[in-house]
């Protein structure tokens, strides 16, 4: 399993940011753990597990994908997050 690392910026406030981010996250049965500066998170796919960390500077969201299947290019992951963003 490979990693990648990706930043998407919103100009949005944090906590909302956040929050849509969470719900995604949490309607497909993940896990959710953190606040509008960092956090982590992890969720079941095709019964394998896409995992990773985030930093907020306010303005862009840095997301490390530590833990994703093979068959996800982590570009489909960067999608999937910026379309909830915006």
């Amino acid at each position: 399993m490979s990693a990648c690392t990706f930043s998407i910026p919103f100009s949005k406030p944090a906590d909302e940011i956040l929050n849509k981010i969470r719900s995604a996250i949490q309607s497909q049965g993940g896990q959710f753990d953190g606040n509008t500066e960092s956090g982590q998170f992890h969720v079941e796919v095709f019964g394998n597990t896409i995992a990773g960390s985030y930093q907020s500077d306010g303005s862009t969201l840095n997301i490390v994908i530590t833990d994703k299947p093979f068959m996800i290019p982590c570009s489909a992951i960067e999608s999937y997050l910026g379309s909830k963003l915006n």
